[in-house]
């Protein structure tokens, strides 16, 4: 069996599919990989030895500019991105039995599959991604959100923008491959059995629904590094500290400044996270410590806290952990959705961005380094799953055999 997975986005929306391509491969499947062409993901795949298929633009030097691109530059580098699967897709797919794509922005997978004749799975990360009368679309960056309207209503006009976009040349596209024209692009991408790869506990699919969703479990590897030596160092000169990091989005003004400040004022010492962001936090007092791209399922696990950005990837980790969460995210994608998880779940608690203080900011840490707080963040631990992507990787091949 040959398998192409398929997605474009940060380091979230890659390690996943690394995850089902170990899996894949640990059950004798050939798997490639299409990714943005950025060096991390190279090397991560190289360091594997699975072929890597490079697609559209650096997602990091789109993420990692001084302003965010403009709703004009955005949908140019989609209709671009578009393009460039039609261009790549159909070669890396040949050979191939099957194509998983992760994400909406895959909107070229589908119909690649269905021309080459075989096998298409969509798969998201997080339930929000999928229409229910249950939760509004997820913030879509440049594309304005209704106000003071039904979820239904919500995911109508989804359709409509996202049909506005790429129904045209997509379906020119498809009428060079000999294909017919398909009328909601967006729902001819989810395809009718969607799967989602979240914990069932931490992030479920709403039950009762019309969408049959295959829910496997998040899709997550074993992270075997070891800590680097002076981290271990400042873990062991005290107690448990806070981590502060906002992985691939640059948080809101003030905000991880205050989260500095707010754990510091309450005891606590501070490990932060560069990130994309390269933050840059470390007064030269003892009780902080930055720190690179460095084992969260080792390091979580000897923390007080988390503040985050409500990464799929990292919700999961500091789950995982049983360790308690502040989530501050900007309303991008998918982060609104896991902060609400957190405060709903009773783990952490959770702010919007845009609009937090370090008064909220500290109402908001005080909740979850509360005992009661910190037990529930124990038991969810406990609870969480480890083992979706080896599920994924089975149901895909029993699948296409």
């Amino acid at each position: 069996m040959r398998v192409l997975l398929s997605t474009y986005g940060t380091r979230g929306d890659v390690e996943p599919l690394v995850a089902l391509a170990v899996q894949l491969r640990a059950l004798g499947a050939e798997v490639r990989m299409c990714t943005p062409p950025d060096e991390e993901f190279a090397d991560r795949l190289a360091g594997l030895g699975i072929p890597a298929v490079p697609v559209g633009p650096p997602i990091r030097a789109l993420m990692g500019g001084p302003t965010p691109p403009s709703a004009a530059e955005l949908s140019r580098y989609r209709t671009e991105l578009l393009d460039a699967q039609f261009d790549v897709l159909p070669s890396a797919a040949d050979g191939c039995d099957a194509l998983v794509a992760a994400g909406l922005a895959q909107i070229a997978a589908r119909s690649v599959a269905e021309a080459a004749g075989i096998g298409y799975v969509y798969v998201t990360y997080s339930a929000v991604n999928l229409p229910s009368p249950h939760h509004a679309p997820p913030p879509r960056p440049g594309w304005a959100e209704p106000a003071d309207v039904g979820n239904e209503t919500r995911w109508d006009l989804d359709a409509r923008l996202v049909d506005a976009q790429f129904r045209e040349p997509l379906n020119g596209h498809r009428a060079a491959l000999g294909l017919a024209p398909v009328t909601n692009v967006r729902d001819h991408v989810y395809s009718d059995r969607p799967w989602l790869a979240a914990d069932p506990v931490l992030g479920p699919w709403p039950d009762g629904q019309d969408l049959q969703v295959v829910q496997t479990g998040a899709w997550t590897t074993v992270d075997e590094r070891p800590l680097p030596a002076e981290l271990v160092a400042f873990l062991a000169a005290g107690p448990p500290p806070v981590y502060v990091g906002f992985g691939s989005i640059s948080p809101a003004p003030g905000i991880a400044r205050w989260a500095v400040e707010v754990s510091r004022a309450n005891g606590y010492r501070v490990l932060v996270s560069r990130g994309w962001a390269d933050l840059d936090l470390v007064d030269g007092q003892d009780d902080c410590f930055a720190i690179g791209d460095v084992n969260h399922q080792r390091l979580f696990r000897e923390l007080a806290a988390v503040i985050h950005h409500g990464g799929a990837g990292t919700t999961q980790t500091a789950a995982r952990a049983g360790v308690p969460q502040v989530v501050v995210p900007l309303r991008v994608a998918d982060n609104p959705y896991w902060a609400g998880q957190v405060a709903a779940l009773e783990v952490g608690a959770a702010l919007d961005g845009s609009t937090a203080t370090y008064e909220s900011l500290t109402t908001a840490f005080e909740t979850a380094l509360a005992p009661e707080t910190r037990e529930r963040a124990k038991t969810l631990g406990a609870e969480i799953r480890t083992d979706g992507a080896a599920a994924a990787a089975h149901l895909l091949l029993h699948t296409l055999r």
